[in-house]
């Protein structure tokens, strides 16, 4: 059974998180919530008193639950800068807009993600898997600082000259990274592990050898001695951290790769040890010829060594993982130039403030987002929007931060710098989305909390059954393999099979012009049937113009400058299309009262003690306005052009409308053709009159379409698509968009849209083209393509492993597994898992 609930008390992105957290935690719940509108759509097992639900929000936070009587709450209305002082305001449980601590920049992070958002300020292992913690980046640049090469006590923020010798000031290198360091480290410890192994390998080697020459030297019992010395720094120093690792994976109970290698080699090494020290408590099934104990002190060494080597691919990839948010952050150049008392002065690119006017070089990259205020030039965006070619622009134009100016020079106005700025919201976005979890992952993380303590047993089991029933040597037998299944399993394969893709894969979108909210909307995104978008700005230019005025008492200038007049007041593009028609004709605007917007109609005001009214027939009924048939002809004759008719009612009677043109972008036909051709049922649902949404449709070959729908009717039919069982992806660019973003399984804005849509929604297409909904499902569907392979190779690799390792092929075809070859595999199946998801770098969207 699905109830829907209206929810009360979320303000923000991470109320809503939280309170869908808490629903889904109650046994037999599954619960998807939205915060435009604040309402949780809920499948029972069995119906579940309302009480327990408010019980489970009650616990985590001031929200109620009641419900849903079919109507939108007043909360649905709650304002974009509204839910902005929530996220920036409340400091504890809250994220900040797009889902990530603040506090995790240039912080410690678990790569398998076993905390959630947990991090840490310095370098470790994670306390619950082990692994190496991994440096989240630094979304911000730091500031450039100079010195001069002469005098490196002198220290500027800004170029110049050094005041002692007047050389001039060098940009100071940046101080090594903090995975680079790690990276050293390991290769250093990686130098003295083969350095001491490989001698203790070459001994074991030769002592198999039926005449062994090493004997010529010294006794069997000395060579042991000196494999004992050789192995100590390696033990003790170079890998020692493995065996911290697994201490601590045991006493706080939460078993992982390290438990395995811990056990399996220090059972080794003591056991070697002890042979050592006390020959005569062992049987002689033990003992070589010579009379001393089998040691394993190279098994031990080389063991360790393989998996430091894994350990050292690893931080080498993972370091490329990251690479699209490092490229991103380059993109940002770290000057600029400020045009001031008439001159110009070149200024840190921190000290940039609004308002200040910048000079952008032939070449230069531009600072901040902004807008031209004095010039032209070409505008190569690629880096932002994916989109090789470069962009015209003129005075008033819009221009982003990281592109690359062509060979004009120009002057811009400062109107969005440090985190406000596009460059710096793509990378937060990248960022959080790279570090959140799929649903797949749950699968992962299913197995992995049983698999240690599996290995372990059957591990025992091995032994047991090799001692009772394996030839002779039987108890050597059986404690070699007892070692090889140990060492051979790899938890981590599974933990990393998932975030490694998603982190890869997200980045590619962001190169692409796709940004991705989190890693639950690119699984989602890959199940979409169908498309539901909206037409102005979506699938058209979004640059509506005014075709023609029509007055039905030949008065066009004074019909034209009332509804200008009205329009001055209204931010719909449509709104703003007249005023510009009114200017271009040298019209003056007037006052206006009483003026009001009716949402999804138009709008309302009196002009010279005149009622007027502008929009669409909805409005006219609204204000019960009489339209003649002749008018009504007229309009009708103009939408079946697929032209938009907005009606013109002076005191309550219909006197003209207004035509305007919106021309349909060129790609957006191949990009709905494209979408249909992968099983994507495309629908498009508008505002508009049937006539003009017919001949849209007509020509981009929609057979799906709904005309004359409100933001409430768009809410409405996401909902009735979702009851059917569809998977439902919304594409909208305005405000009364964000209810029906929110609403669908995957909400996606157009970047050229408002900040409500774009906030509203969990994919942002950084160009508002249709082709980028392509792009995004083509992504998805590669991400999770490589999500499966590397689960399947994971679990392949562990069922098929584990029983080799435990001997099951030796009765068969006499094949068993050394502990050494064991521990190779190991080293590389989290490192294949890795490379893996880094093919998806090269994809081509």
């Amino acid at each position: 059974m699905i109830h829907t609930y209206s929810i009360t008390g979320m303000t923000c992105d991470g109320c809503r998180s939280k309170v869908e957290k808490a629903l889904n935690a109650i046994d037999g719940v599954q619960a998807i919530v939205t915060l435009q509108p604040p309402v949780a759509t809920i499948t029972m097992e069995k119906h579940i008193p309302e009480v327990r639900l408010q019980e489970a929000l009650t616990a985590v936070g001031k929200y109620t639950i009641e419900m849903n009587n079919g109507k939108i709450t007043e909360q649905a209305a709650t304002s974009e800068a509204s839910a902005k002082s929530c996220c920036s305001m409340h400091s504890g449980d809250h994220k900040n807009e797009t889902g990530i601590p603040k506090n995790a920049q240039g912080k410690f992070y678990c790569p398998m993600h076993c905390e959630g958002d947990k991090v840490y300020d310095n370098a470790g292992d994670c306390p619950v898997c082990g692994m190496d913690l991994v440096k989240a980046p630094e979304l911000t640049l730091s500031k450039t600082l100079y010195t001069c090469p002469m005098h490196p006590e002198v220290i500027s923020e800004t170029p110049g000259s050094c005041p002692i010798c007047g050389m001039d000031l060098v940009a100071m290198e940046p101080s090594e990274s903090e995975d680079q360091k790690t990276y050293k480290d390991l290769v250093k410890k990686m130098k003295i592990a083969v350095l001491f192994t490989v001698p203790i390998f070459v001994i074991a080697m030769i002592e198999m050898a039926h005449n062994n020459p090493l004997l010529g030297l010294m006794d069997a019992a000395k060579w042991n001695w000196v494999q004992l010395i050789l192995s100590l720094p390696v033990v003790f120093y170079a890998c020692w951290i493995f065996f911290v690792r697994a201490w601590k994976s045991i006493i706080t109970w939460n078993l992982n790769m390290f438990t395995l290698i811990g056990i399996g080699t220090g059972v080794a090494f003591l056991f070697s040890l002890v042979g050592m020290f006390f020959p005569d408590i062992f049987p002689s099934e033990f003992k070589t010829d010579h009379g001393t104990v089998l040691l394993y002190f190279e098994a031990t060494t080389v063991i360790l060594t393989l998996v430091l080597l894994g350990q050292l691919l690893e931080a080498r990839a993972h370091s490329q993982t990251s690479s699209a948010i490092k490229e991103l952050l380059k993109l940002a150049p770290t000057e600029a130039t400020l045009v001031i008392d008439g001159g110009d002065k070149v200024i840190s690119i921190h000290d940039i403030k609004e308002g200040d006017l910048l000079r952008v070089k032939p070449g230069d990259k531009i600072p901040v987002d902004g807008k031209i205020t004095d010039g032209e030039s070409s505008i190569d965006e690629a880096m932002i929007t994916g989109e090789p070619i470069p962009v015209d622009k003129k005075k008033d134009d819009n221009v982003i931060a990281g592109t690359i100016n062509g060979n004009k020079s120009f002057v811009m106005i400062a109107e969005k710098v440090g985190s406000e700025t596009l460059l710096s919201q793509i990378v937060q976005m990248v960022s959080d989305a790279s570090r959140s979890r799929a649903p797949i992952q749950k699968l992962a993380d299913s197995i992995a909390k049983y698999f240690v303590p599996i290995v372990v047993i059957i591990s025992i089991i091995t032994f047991l059954v090799w001692a009772k029933f394996g030839p002779e040597p039987a108890l050597v037998y059986g404690f070699i393999n007892a070692i090889a299944v140990l060492i051979i399993a790899c938890p981590c394969a599974l933990g990393l099979a998932t975030p490694m893709s998603v982190m890869v894969g997200v980045g590619k979108g962001a190169q692409s012009g796709v940004l991705i909210k989190n890693a639950e909307a690119l699984e989602h995104m890959n199940k979409v049937n169908v498309l539901i978008t909206d037409k102005t700005g979506t699938i058209t230019e979004g640059k509506p113009s005014v075709e023609k005025i029509y007055a039905a008492n030949n008065n066009e200038v004074d019909l034209l400058q009332a509804i200008a007049s009205l329009n001055q007041y209204s931010e719909h593009p449509l709104a703003q299309a007249v005023v510009n028609y009114a200017k271009g004709k040298s019209i003056s605007l007037i006052g206006v009262n009483d003026f009001e917007a009716v949402t999804g109609k138009g709008v309302t005001g009196t002009v010279t003690g005149k009622k007027v009214a502008l929009g669409n027939k909805k409005l006219m009924e609204h204000v019960q306005a009489k339209i003649s048939d002749d008018l009504e002809n007229e309009i009708s004759a103009e939408q079946k052009l697929g032209k938009t008719v907005s009606y013109i009612a002076v005191d309550g009677i219909g006197t003209g409308f207004v035509t305007i043109t919106d021309a349909i972008k060129t790609s957006s036909k191949d990009a709905i053709k494209e979408l249909m051709r992968q099983g994507v049922e495309v629908i498009m649902i508008t505002g508009d009159n049937i006539n003009t949404a017919k001949a849209v449709a007509d020509e981009l070959g929609l057979s799906s379409y709904k005309a004359g729908f409100l933001p409430e009717d768009k809410l409405n039919e996401i909902k009735r698509l979702q009851a059917e069982g569809k998977i439902v992806a919304m594409a909208g660019d305005g405000i009364n968009d964000a209810p029906a973003l929110a609403q669908a399984n995957i909400g996606i804005a157009m970047g050229t849209g408002t900040d409500v849509a774009i906030e509203s929604a969990k994919i942002t297409l950084v160009k508002g083209d249709l082709q980028g909904i392509v792009k995004a499902k083509n992504l998805s569907h590669a991400v999770m393509r490589n999500i499966k392979q590397n689960l399947f190779f994971a679990f392949f690799y562990n069922v098929l492993g584990v029983p080799i390792a435990a001997g099951v092929l030796y009765p068969f075809f006499g094949i068993l597994l050394s502990p050494m070859i064991a521990a190779l595999a190991m080293s590389f199946s989290s490192v294949s898992v890795i490379v893996n998801a880094l093919r998806l770098r090269s994809l081509k969207l």
